[in-house]
């Protein structure tokens, strides 16, 4: 399974001019499956793509109004001096990262990825690890 996604992965930098590397990580920052990047710089990225899902899904919380669904993360664009940073919500617990050149096609890149995450939903959910009852949350050291 893991060739298969690398593949995909694989395609889509090759599909879209300009594209370096393609990254699936859980949401909270490990990285799964990767195209165009060694293992230190898959961890890097999936650590600050966790990240970035994060703060814009707490901004998405915080002033979304007062619809709940407004909340989550479609994509968060990061446009540095030499290159761009494209993290979407993939499924269910995972991300997709893509870093790509200024000159990339932003549109294209991001219809790409769109279309990667609906084609295989199912192959890019990361299951929860474990599930927290309320009563457990609340037990141990450190709670208030």
């Amino acid at each position: 399974m893991a060739d298969d996604l690398n593949w995909l992965l694989r395609r889509l930098v090759e599909a879209v001019p300009d594209t370096h590397s393609a990254l699936l990580l859980s949401v909270d920052g490990i990285p799964k499956y990767w195209y165009g990047l060694d293992i230190d710089g898959a961890d890097r990225l999936a650590a600050l793509a966790s990240s970035m899902c994060s703060l814009a899904n707490q901004v998405g919380k915080k002033f979304s109004g007062d619809d709940p669904s407004g909340a989550g993360v479609r994509q968060v664009i990061t446009e540095l001096n030499e290159i761009i940073l494209f993290v979407t919500a993939a499924s269910a617990g995972s991300v997709l990262a893509v870093l790509a050149a200024r000159e990339v096609d932003a549109g294209i890149l991001s219809y790409e990825m769109q279309r990667l995450c609906t084609q295989v939903p199912a192959v890019l959910t990361t299951p929860s690890r474990y599930h927290v009852t309320h009563q457990a949350a609340h037990q141990g050291n450190g709670t208030r």
